[in-house]
């Protein structure tokens, strides 16, 4: 039953028990398009893919920050990329010894394409709330992941 604020605990629930499968649904049916179709994407590749291309070229490690993984991993999602075609690896001018990562110029507009919807659609979304706000929905969805999250590797 909705309340004077808001809606009750249950009803919250049920409406995110509507909800979720539904944005689950429309982001598997985001086509990929055709200069990367022949790729192996995972979603841990979208969230690399994402970073670099809103943050720019940066380093493995820096991407490993980002995407609070382990260097190593975010070294193999790299290497995997690369060998793909979707990556380069170029030497840092400044220090040889660090590689720099970008996404490569002929598959740049085509990540650009595909992510550019949900971005502007998170844009959209979060334009009206405050700062706090915002951190709120980040962290109440952050808080729903950990909740589902079961067995090694979580």
């Amino acid at each position: 039953m909705s309340t004077e604020a808001g809606l009750s605990l249950e009803d919250g629930v049920r409406r995110l028990l509507l909800l979720m499968p539904r944005l689950v649904g429309r982001a598997k049916r985001t086509p990929v398009p055709d200069e990367l179709t022949g790729c192996t994407l995972a979603p841990r590749h979208l969230s690399l893919l994402s970073i670099l291309l809103f943050d720019g070229p940066m380093t493995v490690t820096e991407l490993a920050g980002r995407l609070e993984v382990a260097p190593t991993t975010a070294s193999l999602m790299v290497g995997d990329l690369s060998r793909q075609g979707v990556l380069n690896r170029d030497e840092d001018p400044a220090d040889r010894r660090r590689t720099i990562v970008s996404i490569t110029p002929d598959r740049r507009q085509a990540v650009d394409a595909w992510l550019a919807r949900g971005a502007q659609a998170w844009s959209n979304a979060l334009a009206p709330l405050t700062p706090a706000e915002r951190r709120l929905v980040i962290s109440t969805l952050e808080a729903y992941e950990q909740g589902t999250c079961e067995g090694p590797g979580c």
